[in-house]
Formats: structure tokens, C-alpha cells, sequence
């Protein structure tokens, strides 16, 4: 099965690393929580998740992944402004694995150069954000454009953990078949 980073920090949304972190270990994957330090406990904004983080971004490699899941709350902001984070980031979404951002998520894809002429949506407040990095932003629960998959908010969480799954499922389709995973066409609910 798939090997899926989430990447996070303190005050990370709790929802938002919860639901698709157990819809992805539910349907046979293995999740990592990676972070700025291997060791750190973090929190949730809402104190109701408390994890440690198993892997330092400085020691994780894009080669190592099959996709990237960024939670939204407070974590972005604190984890853009981390070379090491940025990189990974980057290099998922230059690799074309899927890289999935949920909220205020997004902010890491624009440190990343990762939405330039992409269609993305996210929480409502980072939408001037997105437009000023080239993004076309659309209010829709969740978009996939290529390998980004993209939503708003808490409410749209069963959709945006199903689109990961079908991106993984593709990916291992195109795999079995020596090929590559297409999704260069923008997919919005």
C-alpha cells in the first residue's frame, strides 16, 4: 500500500489530520506524521489531538512518499517558513505525487511554486493569497487539478479524504500498468 506524509505543526486543525489521517490507515495505507523536529509532541488547535512527530522534513526524501497531506489551522503559517518542509513539499508536487491541502493548507503549496495556473480552492480568507500566486480559486468542497487536491474546510472532509484515496488508486493503476497517473484535467465537487 500507499506511504502518505502528513505534514504538521502545533495548532494544526484537529479535524482536518484526523478524518482522512484514519481514512487512509482504515483503507490499508501507512501514514507518518512528519514535523520540524522527530520527537516533538504537537497539538491541535482544538487540544483534542495530541501526536509526536516520527520524522524530522530535513531527513524525509519525495522518493520515499507515495503522497503529502497538509492539515489546515495555525501549521501552515508556521511550517512555511521551514526550507526543509518547502522542499518536500515541492519536490511531491514536482514528482507528480498527490499533494493534498485542506483550509489554510494551501499556504503551503504557494511557497512550494506549486499553484501557478492551477485551479484550488481552500478556506475563504486565502483566497486573495492564491490569486496573487497565480492560482484560479474556486468555492467548491474539494478540486483536483493534476496531482493537487485541494478543499475548504472541516464540512468537506469526506471528500477530500475519498479524492486522496482515488489519486492513490490511480497512481497504483498507472504503476501496474508501467505507466504514469494522468490528471491534468481540474475535477471539482
Amino acid at each position: 500500500m500507499a506511504r502518505i506524509a502528513f505534514i504538521v505543526d502545533d495548532m494544526f486543525e484537529d479535524s482536518e489530520l484526523r478524518v482522512p489521517y484514519d481514512r487512509l490507515r482504515d483503507a490499508g495505507h501507512e501514514v507518518i506524521v512528519v514535523g520540524l523536529e522527530q520527537g516533538k509532541r504537537i497539538e491541535g488547535k482544538q487540544k483534542k489531538e495530541k501526536l509526536t512527530v516520527e520524522r524530522a522534513a530535513k531527513d524525509v526524501r519525495a522518493q520515499e512518499l507515495d503522497a503529502l497531506v497538509i492539515p489546515g489551522g495555525y501549521s501552515p503559517d508556521h511550517l512555511r517558513t521551514s526550507i526543509d518542509m518547502v522542499r518536500l513539499t515541492r519536490d511531491m508536487f514536482v514528482a507528480g505525487k498527490p499533494v493534498a491541502a485542506v483550509c489554510h493548507g494551501p499556504w503551503m503549496l504557494v511557497e512550494a511554486d506549486a499553484i501557478d495556473g492551477r485551479t484550488v480552492t481552500s478556506w475563504p480568507s486565502l483566497k486573495t493569497d492564491l490569486i496573487n500566486a497565480g492560482a484560479r480559486w474556486v468555492d467548491r468542497e474539494v478540486v483536483e487539478d493534476g496531482n493537487l487536491i485541494t478543499s475548504r474546510n472541516p464540512g468537506d472532509l469526506a471528500a477530500f479524504s475519498s479524492a486522496i484515496l482515488r489519486q492513490l488508486e490511480r497512481a497504483a493503476e498507472a504503476h501496474r500498468a508501467g505507466g504514469e497517473p494522468r490528471g491534468d484535467t481540474p475535477t471539482m465537487h
